[in-house]
């Protein structure tokens, strides 16, 4: 059983979110409850993979689904903030499970192309067909009673986008918590600048919308979290206290950036998870098989 914690809901136009948090690759995993109404979407959710032997597990989803049908929940989205680098997407898995429909930013388009050139896959990737609704920037849709909206976020990748849900907002790979700054920009697609100006706006937000990130690695050996407010971004982010200009933050984004490895399933989840979390077709052997692009990274 993984870690799991609930942030309630603080009243009417307000959701209660439980996040699930998964070891393998420090990712959150949201159940988004309205609780006037038992209507929930789900958001970001893990299909595990072991990048040593290529073996695909439903552990972390079907914990999800689990906890859904304990509490009578009626999920209507299963939703992505971008195509994950660290770890393959459940989404399809999750729309299959639980009837939902499956929904990602509309930038997933450019996205798609991009890695199709990189994987020399022309024509193999189509979030149009691969996904239910391809969100726009402002877009809004319901969860129940509730109404959410989408923020076109880039940086991290140049698809990426912030579900805000009332008092609560999904900002993905953009901030981390406090202690451990921001995401990352160096993806093909990121940009630290455009990074900057997409926290920015995240940061504009009403002080006491509850923030809650993709990731946690337990800075210092603490306990995973993985929510604060936007107050508390502004006041104690590593990366942003003190009004950090653009400049600052590119040049300490960017300079950190240059140090890090490449997740270890980049290069396999990303192909996946631009199918919409699907595997490749079989082959005539009735295996799929993935495709990775040598001495590109």
């Amino acid at each position: 059983m993984s870690l799991s914690r609930t942030s309630n809901s603080r009243g009417a136009a307000s959701p209660e979110v439980v996040g699930f948090y998964e070891k393998d690759t420090g990712s959150i995993q949201y159940v988004v409850i309205d609780p006037a109404t038992k209507k929930a979407a789900v958001i970001d959710p893990v299909w595990n993979f072991d990048s040593r032997s290529a073996k695909t597990a439903t552990t972390s989803a079907d914990e999800i689904v689990a906890y859904v049908e304990s509490r009578g929940l009626d999920v209507e989205w299963v939703l992505d903030t971008h195509p994950h680098a660290d770890h393959m997407m459940a989404s399809a898995y999750l729309k299959e499970k639980l009837g939902a429909e499956q929904g990602i930013g509309e930038k997933v388009l450019d996205i798609a192309e991009l890695w199709s050139k990189l994987y020399n896959l022309p024509g193999v990737f189509d979030p149009r067909r691969d996904f239910d609704r391809l969100f726009a920037d402002g877009d809004t849709f319901s969860i129940g009673s509730l109404e959410a909206r989408v923020m076109l976020s880039p940086g991290h990748t140049l698809g990426s986008v912030t579900y805000v849900v009332g008092d609560a907002a999904f900002v993905h790979d953009t901030l981390m918590v406090p202690d451990s700054g921001t995401a990352r920009a160096d993806f093909p697609g990121g940009d630290a600048a455009v990074l900057y100006r997409s926290i920015q706006a995240i940061l504009a937000l009403p002080d006491d919308t509850r923030l809650f990130v993709g990731h946690d690695y337990g800075q210092g050996g603490r306990d995973p979290i993985w929510e604060a407010s936007v107050a508390e971004q502004k006041l104690t982010n590593k990366h942003l206290k003190g009004g950090v200009s653009e400049a600052e933050y590119v040049k300490v984004r960017e300079g950190r950036d240059a140090t890090l490895p490449l997740p270890d399933r980049m290069l396999a989840a990303l192909q996946v998870n631009l199918l919409g979390g699907r595997l490749p077709k079989p082959e005539s052997d009735g295996n799929s098989y993935l495709k990775i692009p040598l001495n590109r990274f």
